[in-house]
């Protein structure tokens, strides 16, 4: 049998790693990456650290090499990399990823406890404690959590409560259980972990239609603009004129019947001070009908640049994005990389991090809790910035990544967020995935990707904060990483 070799045990590995992201937007097929860890913690069973060394990688490189294997557009497409090159760059990422897999995976052979109960636990908390060292190691890669699998399910009713990293937690003790199932399959066991699972999806459901937060004030309208510009022409000099009319004639025919007005990531395609003319005009043009334009474009203070969302109309703010994207915004080894291939030199990739203590921005629909493009994936930083919020909005260009599952997978995560903090979600993309989100993540009004179009809705300010919002991630964060710790020191007391 394939299990009984080293070689067999890494290929499945491999397999389980690679069905995972199927569980996930834009597949869903959600019970594919429950299976994918049930399958890996099927086969790290009975297995000393050296060789799980390796099985954890062979998970983690079929995780990553499928998960986000959208990175190759990037670098191959808009930053002209060599196919070999793009496919070697893109390689080297999810192999070194996957490390973290292997260490995952050697640190649990190694404190492996013999009490069923207690080993169901340790998988889970080593899974979640993973998943929360991706959401700050090296700047944070927080992609793929196993919790955005539950999405429109009954299992997300705990997401407000828990956060995604709390569902995470969920799904592996789940999942370590079926592995355990499998190997040892004693009546009692079964029932344990049919009941574990009624227990969760009825709890889920339950918790579903609390209501955490409230409504504040009236529906207000917004138009969210989707301008499909291509990334070529964003920078294009001789183009500039052209952008600048078309988002000029798109505030004059939507700012005076709309509260707020939305353009993407990077829309305007100049520093704020470089055309004050300009800046004054949509000033204007929001202020004629007490409404807010609210747009993506740099800014500068001194030697330093920020990529920023700018607000005009009822009051004039900007807000400076604090989680960079290494080489798209900023190029870590600037001195040795910078100019070495296209890819490490792209447009506007000298950004530096906005400060931490900024404030939402206001508007006729109260506050706005602002996040560009790759912040909004860091659950904590959201719930931390959207406190004293009346809604969240997030703008982005996903342009990057072609028509990959990669902006499909970033669109999830966004209405996960508005899920855990119950409170609507704006969210404007330069080519998709532009949407209105509702507080319970649930999709209300949507453009097609590819589309030249503008979205309009109406959105309900909310106020009220979730157990999350409040708290975070620290609970379950704490007996994830606290229970390893106990097991060790249990371990090695016998």
């Amino acid at each position: 049998m394939i299990l009984q070799s080293l070689a067999g045990r890494a290929l499945l590995c491999l397999l389980a790693g690679s069905i995972f992201t199927l569980g996930l937007a834009p597949f869903d097929l959600k019970l594919l990456s429950l299976a994918s860890m049930a399958l890996f913690a099927f086969v790290l069973t009975g297995q000393s650290w050296r060789p799980s060394l390796l099985l954890g990688w062979c998970f983690g490189l079929g995780f990553f090499g499928a998960g986000v294997s959208w990175v190759y557009v990037s670098i191959n497409v808009y930053g002209h990399a060599p196919l070999v090159l793009a496919l070697t760059l893109t390689t080297l990422f999810c192999a070194g990823l996957a490390l973290l897999f292997a260490i995952q995976a050697a640190v649990f052979a190694l404190l492996r406890p013999a009490q069923l109960a207690l080993r169901i636990i340790l998988f889970a908390c080593l899974w979640v404690a993973f998943e929360w060292l991706r959401t700050w190691l090296l700047t944070g890669f927080p992609w793929l959590f196993a919790g955005y699998a539950t999405l429109d399910t009954v299992v997300a009713g705990w997401a407000p409560m828990i956060g995604v990293l709390g569902v995470s937690w969920l799904l592996a003790v789940t999942a370590s259980g079926v592995a355990e199932i499998a190997i040892d399959r004693r009546a009692s066991h079964g029932i344990a972990l049919a009941s574990w699972v009624a227990s969760i999806a009825g709890s889920g459901y339950l918790l579903s239609s609390v209501q955490w937060t409230e409504p504040t004030g009236e529906a207000r309208k917004v138009a969210i603009y989707q301008p499909n510009i291509a990334l070529e022409d964003t920078w294009d000099r001789n183009n500039a004129p052209i952008l600048l009319n078309d988002f000029l004639e798109h505030a004059k025919a939507y700012a005076p019947s709309s509260d707020l007005v939305v353009w993407p990531e990077g829309a305007l395609p100049f520093y704020f001070d470089q055309a004050p003319g300009y800046m004054s005009e949509l000033q204007r043009i929001a202020g004629s009908n007490e409404g807010t334009i609210v747009t993506g474009m740099p800014t500068r203070s001194g030697s330093r640049r920020f990529n920023s969302i700018v607000s005009v109309g009822q009051s004039s703010q900007t807000y400076n994005k604090q989680k960079l994207v290494p080489f798209g915004e900023f190029v870590p080894l600037e001195e040795s990389l910078r100019g070495a291939i296209d890819f490490f030199d792209l447009p506007m990739s000298n950004f530096s991090k906005g400060d931490a203590s900024q404030l939402p921005l206001s508007s006729s629909l109260g506050s706005l809790a602002p996040f560009i493009c790759y912040e909004i994936v860091y659950p904590d930083f959201v719930a931390k910035g959207s406190r004293s919020s009346n809604l969240l909005i997030t703008i982005s260009n996903d342009a990057w990544f072609g028509s990959s599952h990669g902006p499909h997978q970033h669109f999830q995560m966004a209405r996960y967020r508005a899920l855990e903090l119950q409170k609507p979600l704006i969210r404007g993309a330069n080519n998709g995935i532009t949407a209105v989100i509702d507080e319970q993540g649930g999709i209300v009004s949507k453009l097609p990707q590819f589309e030249r179009a503008t979205l309009e809705d109406e959105v309900t300010p909310r106020e009220g904060l979730t157990p999350f919002a409040r708290f975070g991630s620290a609970p379950i964060l704490l007996i994830s990483l606290i229970f390893p710790i106990f097991i060790g020191i249990k371990a090695r007391r016998q």
